[in-house]
């Protein structure tokens, strides 16, 4: 079993547990009308629970965790599927279980839970519903904004199961789920409150503000107190500037400098709201707030022969690959790097003086729009006709990304083989 699938497992294997453990430790069937539903009804909950907390504890984002889950990326992956899986049991908690005519404080809390959770999971469906957008403010930050109260209604939901009329005598199976109320609250309070106490979020200050091209932000920031910790080549950090109620709002960034150096550089494409503001506004001088490092994106664990692709700004990472290069490259490696026009790329004439110092690192720099996309036929016969002992790093849009791994798989890579994050932590 490979480490990078132990994470998922176990969330599965908690839930099956669970599933197991309200039928060894059964209710006791009183003689109610509906024990079979409320029982079934409970035991949905009490997994919807389960999922909650599970997500709740992904959003702290521990870093000791990455290597079971492939990465951050892959970890909000997880962080989606048992967000999606609780929503759904949600509704079948709601369909299956009696709901009795007399309402109490439970019934009450139910419908507030039932209602927060449901609707930010809607807003976040928002920008492709128009009248959720509005809600939402029409931003990812203002989803972010709404999405902070999620764990106040998990917290509602688990207090509306102990304070419904008549509920099921099953204290073992009660106190199990117990554990894992306290498990997401505590994780929702370190999220939200405590974070900040535990040296999460480290002090930095903005030092220069390049711009490299017409549409693209260097920003080159230097610890007040301690530098980051354990750095590798490739890695993202998340980053926010308080000072700037525009800027105040924590995004991931690759880290385009090498490890173990007094700044840290990110290379940032103004593509966005938060990134065209960082653009034009971002001034040396204001205080910068970083968490991180995160990412397993690491060439260094990768086999002998490699190919690299960056589209665009997707190249952060290769640079800080190749400014962590000392002349002595131990890989075998083709990089390519494609951009449409040449006023997009940045720090080509670094990446080729690399090259010169490494031979075993070859450069190929396109132009799409003078040169054609990089093709996968192309790449073949750079490698001599073969490309399944190759190790495949990829970095850019989407659409490539999804591109080349269909078609470095249909060639025979390993899965395994072909690496590349997602940054869509939405």
């Amino acid at each position: 079993m490979r480490k990078s699938n132990l994470g998922n497992l176990v969330i599965i294997s908690l839930v099956i547990l669970n599933i197991i453990i309200w039928i060894v430790f059964a209710p006791e069937n009183d003689g109610r009308a509906n024990f079979a539903r409320q029982w079934a009804g409970e035991t949905i909950g009490s997994n919807n629970i389960i999922l909650m907390a599970c997500s709740l504890f992904l959003s702290t984002r521990p870093r000791w965790a990455e290597k079971y889950f492939g990465g951050l990326d892959k970890m909000y992956v997880t962080h989606r599927h048992t967000s999606t899986a609780a929503l759904l049991l949600i509704f079948a908690h709601v369909l299956v279980v009696p709901i009795s005519l007399k309402w109490g404080l439970g019934n009450w809390l139910a419908v507030v839970a039932f209602s927060g959770i449901v609707s930010i999971a809607l807003i976040s469906l928002s920008p492709r519903i128009a009248f959720l957008n509005k809600l939402s403010g029409g931003t990812y930050e203002g989803w972010k904004k709404l999405k902070r109260f999620i764990g106040i209604f998990f917290i509602l939901g688990f207090v509306h199961a102990l304070t419904i009329p008549n509920p099921l005598h099953a204290l073992v199976a009660i106190t199990w789920v117990q554990i894992f109320f306290i498990i997401g609250t505590a994780s929702y309070l370190y999220t939200e409150i405590f974070g900040r106490f535990f040296g999460k979020y480290i002090p930095f200050t903005v030092e220069a503000v390049n711009h490299p091209n017409a549409s693209s932000t260097e920003v080159v920031l230097r610890a007040k107190n301690k530098k980051l910790q354990n750095r590798r080549a490739g890695q993202f950090l998340f980053v926010r500037f308080p000072s700037d109620s525009t800027l105040d709002e924590s995004h991931p960034f690759t880290i385009s400098s090498a490890p173990g150096l007094d700044v840290e550089r990110l290379t940032i494409k103004a593509s966005g709201d938060f990134t065209r503001a960082l653009f034009a506004s971002l001034k040396p001088g204001v205080d910068a707030i970083v968490e991180g490092p995160y990412g397993m994106f690491d060439y260094k664990t990768g086999g002998q022969k490699q190919i690299w692709i960056a589209g665009g700004i997707g190249v952060t990472p290769f640079l800080s690959f190749v400014r962590d290069m000392n002349g002595d490259l131990a890989h075998d490696v083709d990089f390519y790097y494609t951009c449409r026009h040449p006023e997009e790329a940045v720090f080509v004439d670094e990446i080729q003086s690399a090259a010169t110092k490494n031979p075993r690192l070859k450069v190929h720099v396109r132009y799409s729009a003078k040169d054609g996309s990089l093709t996968i036929e192309q790449i073949l016969a750079d490698a001599g006709g073969k490309v399944d002992d190759r190790h495949v790093y990829l970095c850019g849009p989407l659409p490539m990304t999804q591109a080349f791994e269909s078609k470095f798989l249909a060639l025979g890579v390993p899965s395994e083989h072909i690496h590349f994050e997602e940054f869509n932590f939405r």
